[in-house]
């Protein structure tokens, strides 16, 4: 049964490096599954310095949507999910038509997509550090759009956290324990 460990945190605050630290401290064989798109410069750049990061030797998977299927064909002991934030903005991003988006086929995508990998997580034999961004402690957003996606990545982190065997809440690069 898989081993789930959640990272949340506000936006650079550390869930990625401790990401990293926790699996090279394992010794383990890891595979890193990278969510974003390089949609602009900024972003492949951005990319680009979370690939120096991590050891060249760790296999990485990029995708930015339909996680659950590879789940099955790793075989490393350690997986890094760096990013649930960008992967549900992925998932937003084909329910969104002149900057609104459809809620209901969002929210519904986003809780199927979250159970599969769930249930996959729990049938491989994998330790998962998990990372994503905390949105509940910020403002409400004056967009739809934004509040659609904030209670869609809200949702999937508390069912992250409801499954997870550890969650950790990064502050300023401090790891503080929240469960296990």
């Amino acid at each position: 049964m898989g081993k789930i460990t959640l990272i949340l945190g506000g936006a650079r605050s550390g869930k990625s490096s401790y990401a990293l630290k926790l699996a090279e401290e394992s010794k383990k064989p890891v595979t890193f599954i990278a969510t974003a798109q390089a949609y602009d410069d900024e972003m492949t750049t951005r990319i680009q310095k979370h690939k120096t990061e991590r050891p060249a030797y760790w296999e990485t998977l990029e995708l930015p949507l339909n996680i659950t299927p590879s789940v099955s064909q790793i075989k490393s002991d350690v997986v890094i999910l760096d990013c649930v934030t960008l992967w549900v903005t992925n998932l937003l991003m084909q329910f969104v038509k002149d900057d609104f988006a459809d809620e209901a086929l969002f929210m519904k995508t986003t809780q199927t997509e979250t159970e599969a990998l769930l249930e996959a997580i729990q049938t491989s034999q994998q330790e998962w550090l998990i990372v994503s961004n905390e949105v509940g402690l910020g403002l409400v957003p004056p967009y739809q759009m934004g509040r659609v996606y904030r209670d869609g990545l809200g949702w999937a982190n508390q069912r992250l956290a409801q499954a997870a065997d550890k969650v950790i809440l990064m502050v300023a690069g401090i790891p503080m324990p929240v469960k296990g």
